[in-house]
């Protein structure tokens, strides 16, 4: 009887491992190598990716948050090619030093898919889709220009707390900003990195209080959180912020969190950054699984924030700029 009972248990297994691994194979395997967890802009974007590449989509994702720590993030692009993914997900930490690990996915026959922030040093991936970050600082830049000139304000003196040295997006925004400013002739006193972090931006804005105290009426920050921790430095240390007070506060992301702080008459304008590029990529998947072609460069629709009296008309590159007057239903709607 025992025999009987081991011969019909052996059997059942036998027949349900082969049923795994087959709907295993049907599922596409995804490996996403992700900068880390710095931001609510971060946590946005991951998220994006978990919902659009999950099980139920008919995905198997693989997810490294690597910490902002480079040489991780190469490792982990190097795991998914020992796993034999299907397609490889990257959001570079830095711009540069991946063209050995690209080629080695190159080699392995991946399909490589970079978003948010950029690549330089190799284009042996099959498309880039985020934001185009220089055409952030350019807008942040002349809605300033716009907006000092309605408010009479001859004299701007700007502090930068820049993102994450050396990433796309830091040297995009900073670019496009400081030309700007450059064109204008303002007095750019300093910029220094603030990682991204809501800690960071409280540390240098802390740093900018003691430093440049009262020589300052512009503050931009390279995102939302840096922002946040720049508004505790100022508020610890005295100094007004938002519409009608001491200091412009410029930020960018635009998250709710963001837009929240826009309403409350505290960041005077915030330039979004949209997160949510897991949409996209599926898109570019599903051509290259079809054998079609797609674009190298794919950039997502984005806003600017202001609340209605901080709207003005200014134009980039000499495109007129539409901005979105932020209300309860704006904030609710955003990521």
């Amino acid at each position: 009887m025992k025999k009987v009972l081991g011969a019909i248990m052996l059997t059942a297994m036998a027949v349900a491992i082969p049923a795994a691994a087959a709907h295993a194979e049907d599922l596409i395997s995804v490996g996403f190598a992700q900068v880390g967890h710095e931001s609510d802009w971060r946590t946005a974007s991951t998220k994006s990716c978990q919902d659009v590449f999950s099980e139920e989509n008919g995905y198997d994702l693989s997810f490294v948050d690597c910490d902002n720590d480079e040489a991780a993030q190469k490792e982990a692009v190097r795991s998914f090619i020992e796993q034999d993914v299907d397609y490889i997900i990257i959001d570079p930490i830095i711009a540069t030093g991946w063209d050995t690990v690209l080629t080695e996915c190159d080699e392995a026959g991946i399909p490589v898919i970079v978003i948010d922030r950029t690549i330089d040093d190799s284009d042996k991936y099959a498309a880039w889709v985020g934001s185009n970050f220089k055409t952030e600082g350019l807008a942040a830049g002349e809605w300033l220009k716009a907006y000092a000139d309605k408010m009479g304000i001859e004299e701007l003196n700007v502090l930068t707390i820049s993102g994450s040295t050396g990433s796309s997006a830091q040297i995009g925004r900073s670019d496009g900003f400081n030309e700007v400013a450059e064109k204008y002739g303002w007095n750019l006193i300093d910029e220094q990195t603030g990682d991204f972090t809501e800690a960071g931006g409280q540390e240098v804005m802390e740093n900018y209080c003691k430093s440049y105290e009262g020589q300052f009426n512009v503050v931009v920050c390279q995102n939302d959180n840096e922002a946040f921790g720049a508004m505790t430095a100022m508020d610890n240390a005295g100094v007004t912020y938002g519409p009608g007070n001491d200091v412009i506060l410029i930020s960018y992301d635009a998250c709710t969190a963001g837009l929240e702080d826009v309403k409350a008459g505290k960041i005077t304008a915030d330039f979004e950054c949209n997160p949510l590029a897991a949409p996209f990529v599926e898109e570019v998947i599903n051509k290259l699984a079809a054998g079609e072609e797609v674009e190298k460069e794919v950039y997502m629709v984005e806003h600017w924030y202001a609340l209605e009296d901080q709207i003005v008309e200014f134009e980039v590159d000499g495109a007129a700029q539409e901005m979105t007057v932020v209300t309860d239903e704006v904030i609710e709607a955003q990521y």
